[in-house]
């Protein structure tokens, strides 16, 4: 096991002291014993405050929405997914029989929990300094892509605000299905404009994200641009 942490660290950049605390942030809550959520629950506090200091620096004169809205795209679980999948991160979790035989090492939002778990562990290891280096090393080629031009908000932002400025009333979601296993479930969602004769539709792997999509299919049947929003 020791070999392959060893390999693990190459990949992460970082050594650690206490190999425990390495070991302790690869364990999914179904394993047996204690787990990464308390290190994932600090990983993030400080993901969020040094992405944000570094959004800060890098971008002078953005406002505090643009900031908050670069800052939501680099610390979501889908680019911390992404960061996992690069580390291979599946192969050193440590998961109870059930998630393994589910395919839990594959599944994103584990994957993103690891990572946030690895720089709380990081922190508790060595401090912020080690931990700040190692997120912003990581995040580099994403913080390299941002730009203040595509900071757009999100749909159901942007369409509850195209309807308030012409004083329609707010856009209404429902739940009409849930489909699938506890673990993987895909909900199903209706959007009902004021302005449109028929309700849009989404679907997604969570309810937010079901929202989202319903939304923008609703922004795209009132011909609404990104200028316009």
């Amino acid at each position: 096991m020791n070999t392959q942490l060893d390999r693990l660290e190459r990949r992460l950049g970082y050594t650690f002291s206490d190999s425990d605390l390495m070991q302790l942030a690869l364990t999914h809550r179904s394993f047996a014993g204690r787990n990464n959520e308390r290190l994932e629950f600090l990983g993030d506090a400080i993901l969020n405050f040094v992405v944000g200091e570094e959004l800060f620096k890098r971008f002078p004169q953005a406002k505090e929405g643009q900031l908050s809205r670069l800052r939501a795209r680099l610390v979501k679980g889908a680019t911390l997914a992404v960061l996992g999948k690069q580390f291979d991160l599946g192969e050193f979790l440590r998961l109870g029989s059930g998630e393994l035989k589910s395919g839990g090492f594959r599944r994103e939002s584990i994957l993103a929990d690891a990572v946030e778990a690895l720089i709380g562990a990081i922190y508790l290891d060595t401090g912020m300094e080690p931990a700040r280096e190692r997120v912003l090393a990581w995040l580099e080629p994403f913080f390299a892509d941002l730009t203040l031009v595509d900071t757009h908000k999100d749909p159901k932002t942007r369409l509850q605000e195209f309807l308030q400025s012409r004083g329609v009333e707010l856009p209404k979601y429902t739940v009409t299905d849930e489909q699938g296993e506890p673990h993987c479930r895909v909900f199903f969602v209706e959007c009902q404009v004021a302005l449109l004769e028929q309700v849009t539709r989404g679907e997604g792997n969570s309810r937010r994200i079901a929202e989202q999509q319903a939304a923008a299919a609703a922004l795209a049947a009132l011909g609404v641009d990104d200028a316009q929003a």
